[in-house]
């Protein structure tokens, strides 16, 4: 009897190589996305950064499936690419939405650049956690969390136009949750209702992107389509949460 041995990789070539670096290189285009949504920001300049935060959602979403695709840890190894994701994803994620904390002025006066600050603060130490991405007793991939999703729930802020101190309140409730053992659903690699949570979040983004070409006038009704989406989401990591876990060997 013979053990099953994994398949090795195919030999390096420019090929392999060129893939993926690409691979990296549309990770670090993310950077342009956030760059243009902070010009956006100061230039209330609000359907664009729509425009632009979801081609930064998009970047994320899809670049880690490549990565894997492409072997980017075999092939391209000059390059960390969880340390480049990790830096795309907090200027994206976090200062974008902190900044437009302070520009949009969606707290109250006198609190708006401590809220920014203490979101800035608190997603830096989220980030850097070893066990932010992972289940280390499934070997499973969750956000352990809330996962620093700033400059989303700053935008709903936004379109919403609640009262400042109800904005306030939702985003202290979030700095807590960084830091509460919730799982939070991993779109792109949590195998849990894989099949589903792809559809929701694919739906959600249409209905993401209607917004935005309807932008400011966007009709209650595709507001109220867009939020079911999102509470679909919360409710599949609530159920993930209270799912017994199978315990990983080995």
């Amino acid at each position: 009897m013979t053990d099953s041995l994994p398949n090795p990789l195919p030999p390096v070539t420019l090929k392999r190589r060129a893939l993926a670096w690409s691979v990296h290189l549309f990770t670090a285009t993310g950077a342009i996305w956030g760059l243009l949504s902070i010009l956006a920001i100061q230039q209330g300049q609000y359907k664009l950064l729509l425009l632009w935060v979801v081609l930064a959602v998009i970047v994320d979403g899809f670049d880690g499936i490549l990565a894997r695709h492409f072997h980017t840890k075999d092939y391209a190894t000059e390059v960390d690419g969880g340390l480049l994701d990790n830096i795309i994803d907090y200027l994206n994620y976090t200062i974008v939405g902190a900044l437009l904390v302070i520009q949009a002025r969606l707290v109250p006066e006198g609190l708006i650049f401590p809220a920014a600050a203490l979101i800035a603060l608190t997603s830096a130490l989220q980030f850097s956690q070893t066990e932010a991405k992972t289940d280390p007793r499934t070997r499973e991939f969750y956000f352990r969390g809330f996962p620093s999703y700033w400059n989303l729930l700053a935008l709903y802020l936004l379109v919403l136009g609640l009262n400042p101190w109800i904005n306030l309140a939702v985003i202290l409730i979030c700095v807590v949750l960084q830091f509460v053992p919730i799982k939070f659903i991993y779109p792109s690699r949590t195998a849990f209702y894989y099949r589903l949570n792809q559809g929701i979040v694919y739906a959600w983004a249409a209905s993401a992107l209607a917004g935005i070409w309807m932008y400011p006038n966007i009709p209650g009704w595709l507001i109220f389509i867009n939020l079911v989406f999102v509470g679909l989401y919360m409710i599949m990591s609530l159920l993930a949460t209270l799912r017994k876990p199978r315990l990983a060997h080995g």
